[in-house]
């Protein structure tokens, strides 16, 4: 399904996601914003398509959950919006709508399926709009970082097939 090259990208992409949730996040409200996270999956999605963006999200929320630095909530999180910032790609070539995806696949679709996941899993008690802030601000930066990178590596080879 995935050729060798793909795979080292992807391994390579998810290595860049967890460290740079280690030492890029801030506070936005009730969770942390790591937007490395939303810029790797924008740029997975445009570089990859949906289906490794999608993988290369899950493997940053295992990665990061093994090492303490993340939660239930950074798989929904994190994969929805690459799935969505995949399609979105897809269908209309642009960054601007990978971007426009992964906002709408994290912070507004994956915010809302982490409240039942909070309230089950994690003991906390969150109304339906609970996460939307916080999960807005997160995926926000981290998409416009996304987007200026990858319009950065257009000019270079990476892009020509």
């Amino acid at each position: 399904m995935f050729s060798p090259k793909n795979m080292a990208i992807m391994a390579l992409l998810t290595a860049i996601s967890v460290l740079g949730a280690t030492f890029i996040w801030f506070p936005a409200g009730v969770a942390k914003a790591y937007p490395v996270q939303h810029a790797i999956n924008v740029l997975s999605a445009i570089l990859l398509g949906p289906g490794p963006a999608l993988v290369i999200a899950f493997m940053t929320a295992v990665v990061r959950n093994l090492l303490g630095i993340g939660s239930l909530l950074a798989f929904p999180g994190s994969m929805i919006g690459a799935l969505l910032a995949g399609y979105a790609y897809k269908k209309w070539q642009k960054p601007s709508f990978a971007a426009a995806g992964e906002i709408m696949g994290t912070g507004v679709i994956a915010s809302l399926v982490s409240v039942p996941i909070a309230n089950l899993f994690l003991g906390m008690e969150a109304a339906a709009l609970f996460f939307m802030p916080a999960f807005l601000i997160s995926s926000i930066t981290g998409s416009i970082l996304g987007v200026i990178v990858a319009i950065r590596l257009q000019k270079t080879n990476i892009f020509k097939k």
